[in-house]
């Protein structure tokens, strides 16, 4: 008997047939997509920083892969955004191939988004990751800013070569390693607090580098409260093996009376400079006569004799006074190896009714000093940078007025190049800690995520 099959019977004898004549042959078939794993996609952070309209923003490694396919022919994409406001997924370009990708985000508006990293594996499987994103607002000078993220607090930082910097901290007693062209997080950093039997901040404020050896200061005045922390009272040395990516940094000596050594010497010579009273209980730091430094850097063709720039008091401590420097002769076997200190005559400086934030000087005895407001509220003060040649009785000449208009105070100085030659730049670092980055009202030191915390860093132009 003759038995009709119908025709989608029909089609489906012979689609099992060809699956079956196809599997005989050792030809993959769909069949083989249920062997396909779930892909996964790993993100070295969640939480990244960029900036409106920024140049070198830091971009994040994405790794893919799935089992039972070749990682180049995963998909790559950002599928969504929380607040396309700030960043659409649109705005975020994933390049490369295989199983390493890179996601870079063009921010277009400040605050904080979530943008959903999506894998599409082969048998339509996904995987997604979430990554935490802040943008902050447009600076000036974009194309040579660069944005040192960890900390927002940068206060003293010194060149290393090879295109790397060591930065300090006036929150912490973390040193950190960055590389200077380029924003992002340290590459290395070292913790120095126990190693000088600190449990708090040194309120590190200042650095200079002779050969293999850094000298960082503390603020060597009270906190903000007008409270003694004796922690503030520390000088110490860094010794500097290698250079570039490979630096390493080992604490070296140090001392922890430098301030008082400076109020008896001040009371040995009348007082003059008020020390003692800049330094008594409930006196702010940051006051025009208070006691607060916030630069070092030693005299022309001097590897012993250092100058204290002062951010507080002024002298005299009235508006249009003077930004002082004491000369520590004897500052190598100070912070090197604890010795009193022996101080020099006062040197006074107009710097137009500004204090000194920072001072540095180059191989042929070039200075720049970053001159800003002594008070504490400092994000729109105005700054300065001024040339001096380190001699006490020359007086200072004023470069360039520093932009204000972007959050942060100017506070380090990296390198002083040749000023004689037209077009030479320099690289100035702001203690951001204090501002308001995101839009929310926090500032930058609270932020919960230390990814999101961040300093500028920026080119100027400084030669003739």
């Amino acid at each position: 008997m003759l038995h009709q099959i119908s025709l989608p019977g029909r089609r489906a004898a012979t689609a099992a047939g060809g699956v079956l004549l196809l599997a005989a042959l050792g030809v993959n078939t769909p069949a083989q997509a249920a062997s396909y794993g779930t892909p996964t996609i790993g993100l070295p952070v969640s939480y990244l920083s960029g900036a409106v309209g920024a140049s070198g923003d830091p971009v994040v490694t994405v790794t893919v892969a799935q089992s039972g396919a070749d990682a180049s022919e995963l998909g790559v994409a950002v599928s969504a955004s929380s607040k396309p406001a700030v960043a659409r997924a649109d705005d975020v370009t994933v390049t490369g191939s295989g199983a390493t990708r890179t996601l870079a985000v063009a921010a277009r508006g400040r605050g904080y988004t979530d943008l959903t990293v999506k894998v599409t594996g082969l048998g339509g499987k996904t995987a997604t990751k979430t990554l935490h994103y802040a943008a902050s607002a447009a600076a000036q000078n974009a194309a040579d800013t660069r944005y040192l993220t960890g900390s927002a607090d940068s206060s003293a930082a010194v060149d290393v070569g090879g295109g790397y910097i060591v930065v300090g901290d006036d929150e912490s007693n973390t040193l950190r390693l960055y590389d200077r062209s380029a924003s992002g997080g340290p590459v290395r950093s070292w913790d120095v607090g126990a190693q000088l039997g600190l449990s708090k901040e040194v309120d590190i404020e200042a650095a200079t580098r002779v050969g293999d050896t850094i000298y960082w200061t503390g603020s060597l005045g009270n906190n903000k409260d007008g409270v003694y922390k004796a922690p503030r009272n520390t000088v110490f040395t860094t010794t500097v093996t290698g250079s570039g990516a490979d630096t390493q940094l080992k604490v070296g000596g140090s001392y922890k009376k430098l301030r008082d050594d400076l109020v008896a010497w001040d009371k040995a010579n009348g007082n003059r400079l008020g020390f003692a009273a800049g330094t008594e209980d409930g006196q702010a730091p940051k006051q025009i006569d208070g006691f607060n430094v916030e630069g070092l850097e030693f005299a022309p063709g001097s590897t012993t004799t250092a100058y204290l720039g002062f951010r507080a008091p002024l002298v005299p401590p009235k508006t249009g006074g003077k930004a002082l420097i004491v000369p520590v002769t004897n500052f190598d076997k100070v912070a090197g190896s604890g010795a009193k200190a022996v101080m020099g005559a006062p040197i006074e400086l107009d710097l137009g009714g500004l204090s000194i934030r920072d001072i540095r000087k180059n191989a042929a005895d070039q200075y720049l000093i970053v001159a800003g407001s002594w008070a504490a509220d400092d994000n729109s003060a105005p700054y300065a940078l001024y040339t001096w040649d380190g001699v006490p009785a020359h007086a200072p000449v004023k470069r360039i007025d520093l932009p204000t208009t972007d959050p942060g105070g100017w506070e380090a100085v990296v390198d002083v190049p040749d000023l004689t030659v037209p077009g030479a730049r320099a690289q100035l670092i702001t203690d951001s800690g204090s501002a308001d980055l995101y839009g929310d009202g926090k500032e930058a030191k609270d932020l919960d995520q230390a990814e999101w915390k961040k300093s500028r860093a920026v080119w100027f132009t400084v030669g003739r």
